[in-house]
């Protein structure tokens, strides 16, 4: 009796077939009753530099995510107390917590902050905290004298270990945990300044690198990672050329305005023609962020349980689930 040829499956189809494919219209349609709680003045303060934003936006494709955690973070409260009814004690107060990567410029920072204002307004969880990892990066005196400068944001210039233990400390559900506190404007971290943390319901977690996992050696454990504390994650994801036309949008809008202060790390660029910053732009992002992005940040896509897929003008087109 002879047998079927085996068929092999090309890795990118496998991960390709653990998601669920919605359009934007059919996403929208998924928030269902879900009330918008924003103005129009509310959502300005939310939105980074030189990134369009629209209520419009909010309403198709972040309310209807904000309706799926909210469905997430109830189910796993549940399940928290269905464990301390089996064990006998009391339901422990542990954070939801949330991981959003992706690359620089993409609109991490925008979405983080809008999941936090959707979020805290729903009435079981009123309590939402944002931290992003860039508090975990190697001071910069550290990074210069290890020779990282240009690979600031890569892996190895975080404090894996502080972040880890950080994590732990909050699903441990310690009262109080403190982050680092980093300065944009400064391009460093802020002796003495930290971010607490103090039993929120729901915690987001924003960072280029969040997703990523690594081997173990042989013979040794696996190590920990952030993204081994998540209960759900989110990829913001765009076509490359996009992404650097966004980078050096937003290079030359901070040109205009942030690094003219004297007190900024790139006071330096503050003088460029604009055809001058526009190609210094393009440099960092080829040389530095493209690199990352390649290396570090895109493969860890498919580990996402949901990833929003943006179009050249930063609307998300399309919206991939994760089967459960």
């Amino acid at each position: 009796m002879s047998q079927s040829p085996v068929t092999s499956v090309p890795p990118q189809q496998v991960a390709l077939s653990r998601f669920v494919e919605f359009s934007r219209a059919e996403w929208s349609r998924l928030r269902a009753a879900t009330p918008l709680p924003l103005s129009e003045p509310q959502l300005r303060a939310l939105v980074s530099i030189n990134e369009p934003m629209s209520l419009d936006e909010v309403a198709d494709i972040y309310l209807p995510l904000s309706r799926l955690l909210n469905l997430y973070v109830a189910a796993t409260r549940n399940l928290h107390a269905a464990t301390a009814t089996f064990l006998g004690t009391d339901t422990p107060r542990v954070p939801f917590v949330i991981g959003i990567a992706g690359s620089v410029a993409v609109g991490k920072s925008t979405a983080s902050r809008l999941l936090q204002a959707l979020l805290s307004r729903w009435p079981s969880h009123p309590k939402v905290d944002l931290v992003t990892t860039d508090g975990f990066l190697l001071p910069q005196r550290e990074l210069t004298a290890r020779g990282l400068t240009d690979r600031k944001g890569f892996p190895e210039s975080y404090r894996v270990r502080d972040i880890v233990q950080f994590m732990a400390d909050v699903k441990s559900g310690l009262s109080e945990v403190s982050a680092p506190v980093y300065s944009h404007l400064a391009y460093d971290i802020v002796p003495g300044e930290a971010k607490v943390v103090r039993q929120p319901d729901i915690l987001i977690v924003e960072g280029l690198n969040v997703l990523q996992t690594g081997s173990g050696r042989t013979g040794r454990p696996m190590p920990m990672f952030v993204s081994d504390f998540f209960d759900f994650s989110i990829y913001v994801d765009a076509n490359e050329n996009d992404i650097e036309q966004w980078y050096v949008e937003r290079f030359l809008r901070l040109r205009e305005t942030v690094f003219q202060n004297p007190s900024s790390y790139f006071h330096r660029y503050a003088e460029l023609t604009p055809e001058q910053a526009a190609e210094t732009g393009r440099t960092l992002w080829r040389t530095i962020n493209l690199v990352n992005l390649h290396e570090n940040i895109l493969p860890t896509r498919e580990r996402a349980h949901l990833v929003l897929q943006k179009g050249r003008d930063h609307a998300v087109r399309t919206v991939r689930l994760r089967k459960v």
